[in-house]
């Protein structure tokens, strides 16, 4: 996840902390629109570490 992180704050222009908060505010939204994909968004971002 931190890569994402680093990505979305060079590229925008984001602080750390609204990128991360943009993340996770896009799994929350892929998981509860498509729970299906839950684990899947799960696994992908624990897979990332902190």
């Amino acid at each position: 996840m931190q890569e994402l992180i680093d990505r979305l704050v060079k590229e925008t222009g984001v602080t750390p902390e609204q990128a991360k908060q943009s993340i996770e505010t896009i799994a929350a939204f892929v998981k509860e629109k498509f729970p299906m994909l839950g684990g899947a968004v799960n696994q992908i971002f624990k897979a990332g570490g902190k």
